[in-house]
């Protein structure tokens, strides 16, 4: 009679339970997004926030969909509403963003036929002529355009004379990019700035503890560790680092997660998610 009493209940829970993981999944995500910081000059604040938060509705548009859940339901409701809220200021920062994009693109010297620096300079200001003419009706348009505009020209005197000397490069990324990597692997050691405490939040206290210097050192230190002990340890440290598998701002691989949690949603079996 027990048994019996008890397999409603349980089947009653599995649908729930499944779909818990995916739940949590998107909760986190969203919880992620909303830590984003602006990446001058292109990435204007709120934009990525905003573009990669309209994707998690999408998503929760198709589990919603398939079938119901009280939590995901209660969560597109916040987003769409947030995001309605702003999204004349986006539609506003989206283009100002688009303009520099187009600016930079100009400038680039890949892929185009070898111009001078007369000509790149003719063409940056014509399209600075456009911004100023596509602005003029809308205020914030027009103070973006004149912000733009007035950077722009403060960089022009020494902006467009490395056109005209082939093979010189027209400013030193490459070099500053080694910099930039060694500051990387710096604060990676030193825990500057923030990244101890993200490297011990994502994988744990290891960097922490005395460890070995070598590999046999290391095979002998795990030889006095019981196997089940071992194995606990390593399943909890996966499942915790699982917390931070949708924490990326790569849109083509946010992309493919949100697909993929659609893919299994669909997969679950059905029940009263309210």
């Amino acid at each position: 009679m027990t048994g019996a009493a008890a397999s409603p209940v349980t089947a009653a829970t599995a649908p729930a339970q499944a779909r818990e993981p995916i739940v949590q999944d998107l909760l986190r995500r969203v919880r992620y997004l909303l830590t984003l910081k602006a990446r001058p000059p292109f990435g204007l604040a709120g934009l990525e926030m905003y573009e990669r938060l309209s994707e998690v509705v999408t998503c929760l548009d198709h589990l919603l969909a398939h079938q119901p859940e009280a939590r995901l339901a209660q969560l597109r409701r916040g987003l769409q509403q947030a995001l309605t809220t702003v999204q004349a200021d986006y539609t506003l920062l989206r283009q100002a963003g688009d303009w520099l994009r187009q600016l930079a693109a100009l400038l680039d010297p890949d892929g185009k036929p070898q111009r001078t620096g007369a000509q790149v300079r003719s063409e940056f200001e014509a399209y600075l002529a456009q911004i100023e003419r596509d602005s003029a009706a809308t205020p914030r348009l027009r103070a973006f355009s004149a912000a733009i505009a007035k950077v722009s020209r403060s960089y022009a005197p020494g902006l467009f004379h490395t056109y005209d000397l082939p093979g010189l490069p027209r400013t030193n990324n490459d070099r500053e990019s080694e910099f930039r990597n060694l500051n990387r692997r710096l604060l990676r050691t030193t825990g500057q700035k923030g990244l101890t405490r993200r490297i011990l939040q994502r994988a744990g206290a290891w960097e922490l503890l005395p460890h070995p210097n070598t590999l046999a050192a290391t095979a002998a230190a795990l030889a006095h560790i019981a196997t089940p002990d071992l194995r606990q340890e390593q399943q909890r440290v996966r499942e915790h680092r699982g917390r931070f598998r949708l924490h990326t701002r790569s849109a083509k691989q946010s992309q493919a997660q949100l697909t993929h949690l659609v893919q299994r949603w669909v997969t679950l079996p059905t029940g009263d998610g309210l």
